[in-house]
């Protein structure tokens, strides 16, 4: 066959890959004191040319009487880059030398086959054959442990894989396995088993403790395979590293503010929802925690801006929660506010887990109250200060990188006075909305009814205000889409072309329709969906997307025949002078909170603009391989992709980091964490009783409809007219949608929350904060939003009939 010599070689010989990743996994593991059944290596294996020393060493391996196992530990099989599981033959039960010659001959063909010859020829590896002879185990159990979940990336996981007997019928899949997921912690946090499992828990934990301390000495995630005898001693049979994983999922995670800090993705994940790209959370997320930072600092709770510290936020695994111990202040250091009424306003409950601090003495009570009050009160004066510099701020445009940054650098810093003027307006429109529903809580109990009665009414009072940016802009392009509508050609074209190609004609033309949409882009075309990620485009860089969204709405439009439902304002005739006054004020701090919000927007989107100039300038320079991965470095390492010679370890960290992110974005949290938020798995919301989710009243009005669940932007575009939304939370990109549906429902948000904002401009029944909706309801299912009591009433589940009641 070949010039080349075949040799037997010891397992304590094997020190590199020379004989195949395999082989050396094995001899790692023997090396390290881990019980590994007897084996040796036939190096270049020839079933025409034996090594000389074969049958010697293969009597003395087999002269307990136990069969072996003859395996491939072929060149790049079970490496760093491809495994090439599967791939080649493997033969058990050997039992004589006329066997092993056989077995010898089958592996070495199998190099040729049609699906080795496939995956060689897709990872660019060929398979020189070494061959393992290894002791077989007669197993009890045997099957796989993962260091990492191979499915998830999560690297805080362990998976154990188990069948009765041998693994063979675990890895051809003739078996369904037990399968076991254990955290850092050594507890099962998941499992899948037979009635009968294959392993007791201390088992699977031994497995565990075994795989992660194979882990720790290799310095990367492993895949082990393992057998257990009938005396129930552990055995381990191969190690090869995954090769499957992404970047770590928390390569980029900020340090945490305390051990026993809470954290939260309620509130901060509606205005940042999903999982960021690094360059977004060091630019928008850093932008957030400077804003509420200088809020502690003015009301006197924080000495000073901490630069190098995230206090507010936390940034784990792509996501950014909000550190609800740090707020405590709030309710320890001003007048009129508590613990519970913190938790509530962020949360939608009363957060157990919250430790309050001890109260400030009176006198600095009163203090800061006053501070904090002036500043929130005093935002016009900011929002014109704004509006001064962003006259001044167009896009950055440098012709070189340098320069290009420096531009950069300085729209980073108006971003973070954007941000903080649009806390102070947030404040100032929150105090007037808080006042109000208190206000009117406080009624209702009075007068007997329930407190959710004046929550409802608070809502309803907030709708009305016509000058609320995200309405104004609804209307103007349900503007586009009812002239569309009302010009059959016009319309007809618009649905026949592609979403984009569509947009892209409408703009190009003459007449009063595209007059109509350039105005709308010129408007509102920087905002969209998840408008402060940087690396998301904007509805005015993005007519695909954009053009989705309208021919959804025309075809409904077309579809009903009716224009979308005007505003609905309250009437508040019989209420008194005050809370007449305090829904004024109420809806005039909702639109300044929108004006602001978009002013912000704007900043974000010309930034997101400049530093895709600066990758593609750096992917000219051939500093980057491409333009988009200047979005997966963290804005303070940019400065070295111009000054370090070999940016290639720079780049590898980045491509790991962009390979991270869609893992990241399936994964989910739950509302509230002590210490480091871990991902977990989702249950049904807690609470839930005779089929009624209970939210919080957002937008008052009672509605039976047809549920379509959204868990993205992207899932919408299925909307048909008068179903109702549900989705996890709903920013700017989804209110071109609420021309279609009958009611909203979401599982985090307030009442001042923008798709409750929205929805109340548009009469649509809304429920938020149900904390789960979207993972207890399912598209198809019938449903009544009641948006006065804050429920949402499952009357019949998909596939099943609605249930009519019988007269008595």
């Amino acid at each position: 066959m070949t010039d080349i010599t075949s040799s037997v070689v010891e397992l304590s010989a094997v020190v590199d890959t020379r004989y195949g990743g395999k082989a050396l996994g094995l001899a790692e593991l023997a090396a390290a004191g881990f019980d590994v059944p007897a084996a040796f290596v036939i190096a270049d294996a020839d079933p025409d040319a034996l090594p000389a020393g074969l049958e010697e060493r293969y009597a003395a391996l087999a002269a307990s009487g136990a069969s072996v196992a003859v395996r491939s530990s072929a060149a790049g099989e079970d490496g760093a880059e491809s495994s090439f599981a599967g791939q080649y033959e493997s033969v058990l039960g050997v039992r004589d030398l006329d066997g092993l010659v056989d077995a010898v001959r089958r592996c070495v063909a199998s190099t040729g086959s049609e699906r080795a010859s496939a995956y060689q020829a897709d990872s660019g590896v060929s398979g020189t054959m070494h061959l393992v002879v290894q002791e077989m185990v007669e197993a009890r159990a045997a099957g796989v442990v993962f260091t990492a979940d191979p499915v998830s990336a999560r690297r805080d996981l362990a998976v154990v894989d188990a069948v009765p007997g041998l693994g063979e019928s675990l890895v051809d899949g003739s078996t369904t396995s037990d399968h076991y997921e254990v955290d850092r912690d050594g507890t099962i946090t998941g499992r899948v088993t037979a009635e009968q499992p294959a392993l007791s828990d201390a088992e699977v934990l031994a497995i565990v403790d075994g795989a992660r301390d194979a882990e720790e000495r290799w310095g990367r995630p492993l895949d082990l395979e393992w057998a257990i005898d009938d005396a129930g001693r552990l055995r381990w049979l191969q190690a090869r590293p995954i090769t499957t994983l992404p970047g770590a999922l928390d390569e980029m995670d900020s340090t945490l503010a305390g051990e026993d800090h809470v954290y939260t993705r309620c509130n901060i994940g509606e205005m940042m929802p999903g999982a960021f790209c690094p360059l977004t959370a060091s630019v928008s997320g850093q932008a957030i925690e400077y804003a509420m930072q200088t809020v502690q600092v003015t009301a006197g709770f924080q000495s000073a801006y901490e630069d190098d510290r995230w206090r507010q936020l936390g940034y784990f695994s792509g996501h950014l929660f909000l550190n609800m111990t740090e707020g405590t202040a709030l309710s320890s250091g001003i007048l009129g506010n508590s613990l519970e009424q913190y938790s509530l306003s962020i949360a939608g409950r009363v957060v157990d887990e919250l430790v309050p601090q001890p109260p400030k003495p009176f006198p600095v009570r009163l203090l800061n109250t006053v501070r904090l009050t002036t500043f929130a009160l005093s935002a016009g004066l900011a929002i014109r200060r704004l509006d001064t510099r962003l006259a001044e701020f167009s896009t950055p445009a440098a012709r070189t990188p340098a320069a290009l940054l420096a531009e950069l650098d300085a729209g980073v810093e108006l971003y973070n006075e954007a941000t903080l003027t649009h806390v102070r307006s947030s404040s100032r429109s929150a105090v007037a909305a808080n006042v109000l529903e208190e206000t009117l809580v406080k009624e209702a109990v009075k007068a007997g009814r329930s407190e959710d009665d004046g929550r409802s009414q608070a809502s309803a009072l907030m709708a009305g205000g016509t000058d609320v940016e995200s309405a104004v802009m609804l209307g103007q392009l349900d503007d586009v889409v009812d002239r569309l509508a009302a010009d059959r050609q016009d319309g007809a074209r618009f649905l026949e072309l592609a979403p984009g190609e569509a947009v892209r004609w409408l703009t190009g033309g003459s007449g009063g329709t595209s007059r109509d949409l350039r105005g709308f882009l010129e408007r509102h075309g920087h905002r969209g969906y998840r408008e402060l990620c940087l690396r998301d485009p904007s509805w005015g860089d993005d007519p695909e997307g954009l053009g989705t969204m309208m021919q959804a709405m025309l075809r409904a439009r077309l579809a009903t025949g009716r224009a979308t439902r005007p505003a609905r304002a309250y009437d508040d005739a019989e209420l008194s002078r005050a809370v007449r006054t305090l829904a004024r004020l109420a809806r005039k701090g909702a639109g300044g909170r929108e004006a602001t919000k978009s002013r912000m927007v704007l900043v974000a989107h010309r930034l997101s603009r400049g530093y895709r100039l600066l990758g593609e300038q750096l992917a000219e320079l051939g500093r980057l391989p491409d333009a988009d991965l200047v979005f997966f470095f963290d804005r303070r390492e940019l400065p070295a992709l111009l000054t370090v010679q070999d940016t290639s370890e720079m780049v590898a960290a980045a491509q790991a980091r962009r390979a991270a992110l869609p893992f990241q974005a399936r994964l989910e949290f739950p509302d509230v964490s002590v210490g480091r938020p871990v991902p977990f798995t989702p249950q049904p919301p807690e609470g839930m009783e005779d089929g009624v989710i209970v939210g919080r009243p957002a937008c008052s009005g009672v509605v039976e409809g047809t549920v379509r669940v959204a868990t993205t932007v992207v899932e919408a575009q299925d909307l048909q007219p008068g179903e109702v939304l549900v989705a996890p939370v709903t920013d700017v990109g989804w209110t071109p949608y609420f021309t279609l549906i009958a009611a909203l429902v979401t599982d985090i948000g307030s009442s001042v929350s923008h798709g409750a904002v929205v929805a109340r401009e548009y009469g649509l029944p809304c429920v938020v904060n149900t904390q789960g909706a979207t993972r207890v309801l399912r598209t198809g299912d019938r449903v009544r939003v009641d948006g006065d009591r804050g429920t949402v009433t499952i009357l019949a589940e998909t596939g099943q009939p609605e249930e009519v009641a019988t007269p008595a």
